[in-house]
């Protein structure tokens, strides 16, 4: 599946007005989850509610009794727009306005959903096949990745096909490494390391499905991005 340029995919404005009405929603969910938190709305369980219908849950996988017919399988997709709180949704939108528009550059509006989509199943699956926790998952985290993998995923083929160095790419794949462990060590193992590999990994293959072929020559010493 091979889509043609980004510029004759779809407008660029319309790409980042996409962005902003997905951040807007992530946002505007978490904005309801803190008016309960503060029992301003829904008497204070709004946000166990969400987390209970919509995040990603392990258990479902196995021998849990879902809350709906459909849940095991809509939490793949409902767990991406549910997050931990403020802190953690400001790093993830601020994440995903950078590199969405980066992903919309090169393959357009529509390569980004597909793309952003793919990230999000992988995210889910990474989770649900190497994790064995009883909490809920939630954040765009594991897409987000996806969108990190796919660029590295261009970014290789871009500077293979050029015979350029490849340790830019190699570098940006370390940092990504080195962040999960921090993050992993900062969060005393509460990281949900298996979504970002999920995602990545899913991003990586589904942007060379999406846009196998080299872009033209651009200046890449400072790497990839």
């Amino acid at each position: 599946m091979t889509l043609p340029p980004a510029s004759s995919v779809s407008a660029p404005g319309s790409g980042r007005w996409a962005l902003i009405a997905l951040i807007t929603l992530c946002c505007a969910i978490e904005i309801l989850l803190q008016l309960a938190d503060y029992q301003l709305i829904g008497g204070g369980r709004l946000r166990a509610l969400a987390y209970e219908y919509g995040g990603f849950w392990v258990g479902l996988l196995r021998n849990w009794e879902p809350n709906f017919a459909a849940q095991p399988y809509a939490m793949f997709l409902t767990y991406g727009f549910l997050h931990g709180g403020l802190g953690h949704l400001l790093v993830n939108m601020i994440t995903l306005w950078s590199l969405g528009q980066a992903v919309i550059a090169r393959v357009g509006l529509r390569g980004f959903a597909l793309l952003y989509g793919a990230a999000l199943l992988g995210g889910a699956a990474g989770f649900g096949l190497l994790a064995s926790v009883l909490a809920p998952m939630v954040g765009a985290s594991g897409a987000l990745f996806g969108l990190a993998g796919g660029l590295l995923a261009w970014a290789y083929v871009d500077r293979f096909s050029l015979q350029e160095r490849l340790w830019p790419v190699a570098r940006a794949a370390l940092f990504l490494l080195l962040l999960n462990l921090v993050l992993w060590w900062a969060m005393q193992g509460q990281l949900a390391w298996q979504t970002h590999l999920g995602g990545f990994i899913a991003g990586w293959i589904m942007a060379l499905l999406i846009d196998p072929r080299a872009s033209a020559p651009n200046d890449q010493d400072g790497g990839p991005w």
